[in-house]
């Protein structure tokens, strides 16, 4: 297959490209930059210059690819809102283009708010709809697709997709720990987060794209549910600060806005995943990865 990757030369897409290389699919990658192209040129893919902005360079890249796999996002946190509309507009363009055609359109979302309080599953439909949801509703928009002759799949990856040089949610505990001389929990720190390898996920992303029965969602998750005061201690351990936890009150003032997740409830399943694709996720396990100094060592 051809296949066109936004996110390309992102956390995440740097490892799918090569994993659907290696599995003989030629890869188109958005490209932003001078640096991106070259990143996404070096892999053994063919940048294609545009942006998540730039939805002619989306409608293009889709239109010349035999499927699409959208990993690109606008994280930022300040406009949250703004990146919404950003990511519903893309999916409406890339969907758009692929209408009718039968073809695969993979598309990152995540495991946030599905089940508060309990294990997340598969088959929980995505509380977040209409442009004003998270992400811009990007996941319940995508996934009406189907009804028009695509074949949409939601890839929720857990909030840690791990693994050396990550610089995502995990990066930036880490570096809270580091600047604050202390790594906290939320409360009792009984809340618990989801954790995947970025090589696991990255074959997931192959799976799904390859196999027509992977169904409408699969979740990228190889542990379901580490307590966050353990995470806590462990990024403890790994900077050399002491562990303890910060009340409601003072989540801004230590974590600021990542404490806000720090303190959600994001456990998850993929048990059905597993089960549909024979995808049997072998990276080491979060807290291995700490240890081993992953976030640490130079």
């Amino acid at each position: 297959m051809r296949v066109f990757v936004t996110g390309a030369s992102g956390w995440i897409g740097s490892a799918v490209v090569p994993e659907l290389l290696a599995a003989g699919h030629e890869v188109l990658g958005l490209a932003r930059s001078d640096a991106s192209a070259e990143a996404v040129a070096r892999a053994g893919a063919t940048p294609h210059r545009g942006s998540l902005d730039d939805l002619e360079s989306l409608r293009s890249g889709a239109a010349a690819s035999d499927g699409v796999v959208h990993l690109g996002f606008k994280h930022d946190f300040s406009d949250m809102a703004g990146a919404g509309r950003t990511e519903r507009a893309a999916v409406e363009t890339m969907a758009g283009e692929l209408e009718g055609s039968g073809r695969p359109f993979l598309f990152a979302a995540g495991v946030a708010m599905l089940a508060p309080g309990r294990i997340a599953t598969e088959e929980d439909p995505t509380p977040m709809v209409g442009p004003d949801a998270m992400r811009g509703g990007g996941e319940a928009l995508a996934l009406s697709y189907a009804e028009r002759g695509l074949r949409p799949v939601a890839l929720r990856f857990a909030p840690s997709v791990h693994g050396t040089r990550d610089h995502g949610f995990i990066a930036t505990l880490v570096d809270v720990a580091r600047r604050q001389g202390r790594s906290a929990w939320v409360g009792d720190g009984a809340n618990r987060w989801a954790a995947v390898h970025r090589t696991d996920a990255a074959r997931l992303v192959r799976l799904a794209l390859e196999r027509e029965d992977a169904g409408p969602v699969v979740h990228a998750v190889a542990e379901e549910a580490i307590p966050t005061r353990e995470i806590a201690e462990a990024i403890g351990k790994a900077v050399g600060v002491p562990s303890g936890p910060v009340t409601l009150p003072e989540v801004t003032d230590h974590f600021g806005w990542i404490g806000a997740f720090f303190g959600m409830d994001l456990a998850a399943s993929s048990r059905l995943t597993q089960e549909r694709l024979g995808w049997t996720p072998t990276g080491p396990g979060l807290l291995d990865d700490l240890a081993a100094g992953a976030y640490t060592s130079a």
